[in-house]
């Protein structure tokens, strides 16, 4: 946690009743000019008197089937061209420059739909939360920074911490994706014959990959860095099987392999449901997949380490009873401490995505200090201030 954090935002606190909620007039959105300008320009004073030049993404999220924001969201979730990769770029552990950074402050500002939090390690964070607040926090006072800020027209106030710094959970464990992993998926792929990989390297998105014996390290090597990662049995059956699975209400998600082998996944509601069933007709095999978690049961679950065989990713998987020998018939949450913790999302979008583009999730931002490494839920608070529907 970072000794000197300030909450900066456009609203005076002369008008905040005693609860700290403001009840003045400044609108709750950006106005795409001059206070929007504002706001990046202190963000960028408080970064360069911290001696920050780089930024690390972390916990990316993009929008989902549910959106809560007060503008509408971007149909690129406010990412279009900051990463040359596409949404495969965003991810957490990128390395991004302050513009790149800037851009993507900007995107949160006006609830584009991607969401992060930036960091330098040791020296520097900063994060939006909902209706223009939002939270720097440095291993120095900045002075410097604190008084332009003021001289832009905004009002920096000190905080003990932030509403959304992460949530440090010592005792919480996590079973990384490395080469005891992939031997031990080796071995549940040569049992089943098939299986998927479920790879989530960004809240509220999903690619999904068939496993044989033939292709387990190549698609080890096309997985994004820190993905968390979940292996499922061969889910798909006929077609019409599947689609006779449907609830008659409510999220689920629709999984189904194309002619030409490649694997699609859509997330839909009841409503949506005849329209998929289009989509799925000529379609190889298809499953329904709950999104509940007491009905959601991969066989194992993991986060992808980086390249050093370090788990730095602080989000993490649901732990699930693993089966057959090997390092996952213990849970496979349960391998080394880990950080925090991150439950998955449990609310996905109704838009189609293939296996080269993720399909998209739903996870709200949650309230501030709800424990977790993900961003907060619309509520009343006394740090945000406002009341959200």
């Amino acid at each position: 946690m970072l000794p000197h954090v300030h909450r900066v935002t456009k609203y005076d606190p002369v008008h905040r009743d005693r609860h700290g909620h403001y009840t003045g007039t400044e609108p709750a959105v950006s106005d795409h000019g001059p206070v929007e300008a504002a706001y990046l320009e202190a963000v960028q004073a408080f970064a360069e008197e911290s001696g920050v030049h780089r930024l690390a993404v972390r916990e990316p999220q993009v929008g989902g089937f549910v959106h809560f924001g007060v503008e509408p969201a971007a149909d690129d979730d406010g990412l279009s061209g900051l990463f040359p990769e596409g949404l495969a770029g965003f991810h957490d552990g990128a390395q991004v420059s302050m513009d790149i950074a800037l851009a993507l402050v900007r995107a949160m500002l006006r609830d584009s739909g991607a969401w992060c939090r930036l960091e330098a390690e040791g020296a520097f964070a900063v994060h939006v939360g909902w209706d223009q607040y939002l939270y720097v926090g440095s291993h120095l006072p900045c002075p410097g920074a604190v008084a332009r800020t003021r001289s832009l027209g905004l009002f920096p106030e000190r905080l003990d911490a932030s509403p959304y710094d992460v949530d440090v959970d010592p005792g919480a464990v996590q079973r990384p994706a490395d080469d005891e992993f992939w031997a031990h998926l080796r071995y549940v792929v040569g049992r089943h014959r098939a299986t998927f990989l479920e790879e989530n390297h960004v809240g509220n998105a999903s690619r999904w990959h068939r496993l044989t014996a033939d292709t387990v390290d190549a698609v080890r090597s096309r997985l994004t860095p820190r993905a968390q990662l979940a292996v499922w049995p061969d889910l798909l059956t006929d077609v019409g099987t599947a689609m006779a699975a449907l609830p008659e209400e409510g999220l689920v998600e629709i999984v189904w392999e194309r002619a030409d082998g490649r694997v699609t996944s859509v997330v839909a509601e009841e409503t949506a449901f005849e329209a998929v069933a289009s989509q799925v007709a000529g379609a190889r095999a298809a499953a329904v997949v709950p999104l509940d978690v007491d009905g959601r049961r991969p066989l194992c679950t993991a986060v992808l380490p980086d390249a050093d065989g370090v788990l730095r990713a602080r989000w993490r998987t649901e732990a699930t009873p693993a089966t057959g020998p090997g390092p996952c018939s213990r849970p496979c949450g349960a391998a080394r401490p880990s950080p925090a913790r991150w439950p998955r999302s449990t609310l996905p979008a109704a838009r189609r995505w293939t296996s080269a583009a993720p399909a998209r999730r739903s996870t709200p931002r949650r309230a501030p200090g709800t424990p977790s490494t993900g961003p907060p839920t619309p509520s009343t608070s006394p740090s945000d201030g406002r009341s959200r529907p």
